[in-house]
C-alpha cells in the first residue's frame, strides 16, 4: 500500500441553488485527480481523501491518501 500525498485547499462550492457553501478540495500529487466535500473541518478533509481512494483514476484503490 502506497502513501500518496494530497494538497488540501479551502474552496467555495456551489450549493445547487445559485449560492455557495464552504468546502475543501483535495488534489492528488500523483495524478492531479480532484475531490471535494462540504465543510472545512477534519471530517470533510477525511471524506475527500476517502473519495480519492475509492475513485482512483489509475486503478490504485489500495493507496492510502494523506494530507500534504
Amino acid at each position: 500500500m502506497a502513501r500518496v500525498r494530497c494538497t488540501i485547499t479551502e474552496v467555495a462550492l456551489d450549493n445547487g441553488m445559485g449560492g455557495k457553501r464552504d468546502g475543501v478540495r483535495a488534489e492528488c500529487m500523483r495524478c492531479d485527480k480532484i475531490t471535494e466535500a462540504v465543510g472545512r473541518g477534519e471530517k470533510s478533509v477525511k471524506r475527500c481523501l476517502v473519495l480519492m481512494r475509492q475513485g482512483c483514476d489509475l486503478g490504485e484503490e489500495g493507496n492510502f491518501y494523506i494530507e500534504d
